[in-house]
């Protein structure tokens, strides 16, 4: 999937997605020449390391990453 794609599968916007390339915040994406492609299964990969139980537990891995 392009960026515009891979956004809105992650309910994102692309910029959203270009600041974490930038970054390297956000999900695995690959270089197909001058273009970002993102493959479905790193964009799956990606939210299951970033899923939690409670908000308790998401600003304990929030804080442990800075």
């Amino acid at each position: 999937m392009r960026t515009k794609e891979a956004a809105a599968y992650l309910n994102v916007e692309p910029s959203t997605l270009e600041q974490w390339r930038w970054n390297g915040r956000g999900p695995v994406y690959c270089r197909v020449g001058r273009i970002c492609v993102y493959r479905q299964a790193d964009l799956e990969t990606y939210l299951d390391e970033h899923a939690y139980r409670s908000t308790t537990e998401a600003q304990a891995a929030l804080n442990q990453s800075r």
